[in-house]
């Protein structure tokens, strides 16, 4: 395999059956649309033996079985992937999110407004105004890690972490944003809770969302938050 310093894409074997391939470093969307690409191209172009293909913001895991298959097949089949034609990312569902953002669900607000410099009407304003994009899953069931979060509002993780979170908290980190889907702690900022279930572990697909689609925050007030809460 490339050393660290190779260019990108860089493929590094992970244990017996899984092979990475790395786009960049940065939280980039030049970057994670070469992912989703990919990933697109090994839809269209199965490689045998391959189990499982996971984005995240830089990189894709191509999980195989290593009695079919093994890490340098499935390099060179990548490799000839990416200097072909390939898949287009097909076109993600947009999902219009509600989130409320009084005091009561909205503890960081304040904090972030202070941090921004900016009102806390703005700061519920600015980050109505994003559109998001879903770009992979991890740490906890459901956690969907949104990117672009407007630069005005990316500050850095909070130096102590707050415990039992709820779910449905919605969080922003740097250029991340999130819904919880389970009580956690968290070391990012609080500013609102949604009532969407973004997991649903009897559905069929447990996920509300799919990588590449599209979330547009809309606002509704504490009423509107506990009758939606009501149904679910």
């Amino acid at each position: 395999m490339p050393s660290a310093a190779a260019p990108f894409p860089r493929y590094r074997a992970v244990a017996d059956h899984a092979l990475l391939v790395e786009f960049g470093e940065t939280v980039d969307p030049a970057i994670y649309e070469m992912v989703w690409q990919l990933d697109a191209t090994l839809a269209k172009h199965p490689i045998d033996g391959v189990a499982e293909v996971i984005p995240a913001y830089a990189s894709l895991l191509i999980d195989f079985d290593p009695l079919v298959t093994d890490h340098r097949t499935v390099e060179r089949v990548v490799g000839r992937l990416l200097t072909e034609a390939g898949g287009t990312p097909k076109a993600g569902t947009r999902h219009d999110v509600p989130v409320c953002y009084d005091d009561a669900f909205a503890p960081d607000l304040k904090a972030v407004a202070a941090a921004s410099g900016l009102r806390e009407e703005a700061v519920i304003a600015a980050h109505l105004a994003g559109t998001y994009r879903v770009v992979m899953y991890g740490f906890a069931p459901g956690y969907a890690y949104l990117a672009g979060v407007p630069a005005i509002l990316q500050l850095p993780r909070k130096t102590t972490p707050s415990r039992n979170i709820p779910a449905g908290s919605v969080l922003i980190a740097g250029p991340q944003c999130l819904v919880t889907t389970i009580t956690m702690p968290t070391g990012w900022w609080i500013i609102g809770r949604s009532p969407a279930r973004i997991l649903d572990a009897q559905a069929a697909r447990p996920f509300l969302f799919e990588v590449g689609d599209t979330i547009r925050f809309t606002r509704i007030d504490r009423r509107s938050l506990d009758a939606a809460m009501a149904q679910t």
